[in-house]
């Protein structure tokens, strides 16, 4: 729903004043990248000024990594994401050929045939609107939002370095107390 600056006035405007907002965040989202670039490494260098055995070349290349890999996650992010609005659209389209290839030909006769051709053409649309499009469409759906938000979004938060899993056992609980005796 962002539409550029350079484009004029159009009827995609939802709120007056939406060119001006949306100018200002394409500007601040420009602004961020220098900005995630050269924060910490600046931080660093006048919180180490008192120390000199800090080596900044590799807080500026660390930083210049992080900064590259969150741009590049935030990309692959969007484009798994396009995925399903490509499904949406897939679905959309399955939906349209149900429509005209079944349905549509038992509505399209006229009289007791046409009535009778509906009633037959019913059950056989409605069976594949369930399995198609509601079981498989659904599933296929849900498989792929559960993946995204698996995988994306817990990459923004999961970085592997916690404890050790080890999972309960009544047996490490009795070798921990002393056995008195």
């Amino acid at each position: 729903l962002l539409s550029y600056p350079s484009e004029p006035e159009s009827s995609r405007t939802f709120y007056s004043g939406q060119q001006g907002i949306q100018t200002a965040l394409i500007i601040l989202a420009v602004i961020c990248i220098p900005w995630m670039l050269l924060g910490k490494p600046i931080y660093r260098i006048i919180m180490n000024k008192r120390r000199a055995n800090v080596e900044m070349s590799e807080v500026w290349v660390e930083q210049g990594i992080h900064t590259i890999e969150y741009f590049l996650g935030c990309i692959s992010h969007t484009a798994s994401y396009l995925r399903l609005w490509a499904l949406s659209l897939a679905h959309a389209q399955l939906s349209e050929v149900l429509w005209q290839m079944v349905l549509h030909i038992g509505l399209s006769m006229n009289g007791y045939i046409g009535c009778i051709a509906s009633f037959l053409v019913f059950m056989p649309w409605s069976c594949l609107t369930v399995f198609i499009l509601l079981l498989m469409e659904g599933l296929s759906a849900f498989l792929h939002a559960l993946r995204l938000h698996w995988v994306e979004f817990q990459s923004k938060f999961y970085k592997g370095e916690g404890y050790p899993f080890i999972p309960f056992s009544f047996r490490l609980l009795l070798d921990e107390v002393p056995i008195e005796g």
